[in-house]
């Protein structure tokens, strides 16, 4: 019993060195648990991450998509307009130099395009705002019949207002008659000389007519004589 109690004393210490040896270890699992556990939300975070930034790109790409397609029907129809003013084609193209700045500016991704290409729109609807309040002012984007009437009307109104200034210079007499008399035919003469006029100076497309409203123009040319004729019989007949 005392040489196994002497044996056994030794390796009890032994045991309980080995034991304390192994008192670290028996921690390891649980740090190593928990170590995990942080990596895996990490992880976790990161991929919700990455896929929070991949449906935000494909958003983006689509809108950029989407922006593209309305920028660029208004671009043709704006270039359109602006070669029908008479605007060079090869100042509707982009320089190299714009090419490689637009291209920089869009370097970052669909996000960065998106920015560009709605930054380009605003500009784009500023033009249109540019050319709108321009046409306004110009009487060969105006309604047919207002546009001919600016030349219709000169015109029609040039015989009889000289045929009134006769009237009212010399009276009742031989010049009011052979003022009468030649402003007869006058209406025809308005209404081709008008008729010219509208074609000179007003221009469309080669695809397009001319609407010189001929029946409008008649009525224009026709009205203004009439009026100073029966004016004129009447003050011969009160005469």
């Amino acid at each position: 019993m005392d040489s196994i109690a002497t044996v056994t004393g030794p390796g009890r210490q032994r045991a309980a060195a080995v034991i304390g040896d192994a008192t670290p270890g028996a921690v390891e699992p649980g740090n190593a648990w928990t170590e995990y556990l942080a990596a895996a939300r990490q992880l976790d975070g990161v991929r919700r991450g990455a896929a929070a930034a991949a449906g935000e790109q494909a958003r983006s790409a689509e809108a950029a998509r989407e922006e593209l397609t309305v920028l660029r029907t208004g671009l043709a129809s704006q270039q359109e307009r602006l070669r029908e003013l008479g605007v060079p084609a090869i100042s509707l193209v982009p320089s190299p130099p714009e090419l490689t700045e637009a291209a920089r500016s869009m370097a970052g991704g669909p996000a960065a395009v998106l920015a560009a290409l709605r930054t380009a729109r605003g500009w784009a609807e500023a033009a249109e705002g540019a050319l709108a309040a321009r046409r306004r002012f110009r009487p060969g984007s105006w309604p047919a019949r207002a546009r001919n009437l600016l030349v219709y009307g000169p015109f029609a109104l040039l015989v009889p207002l000289i045929q009134v200034v006769v009237l009212a210079a010399t009276g009742v007499g031989p010049a009011t008659v052979a003022a009468l008399i030649c402003g007869l035919p006058m209406p025809a003469v308005a209404f081709v000389a008008g008729w010219i006029g509208i074609g000179r100076l007003f221009r469309v497309s080669p695809t397009e007519r001319l609407d010189r409203t001929v029946r409008f123009g008649a009525l224009v040319c026709l009205v203004p004589a009439v009026l100073a004729t029966a004016g004129l019989l009447l003050a011969l007949l009160a005469g």
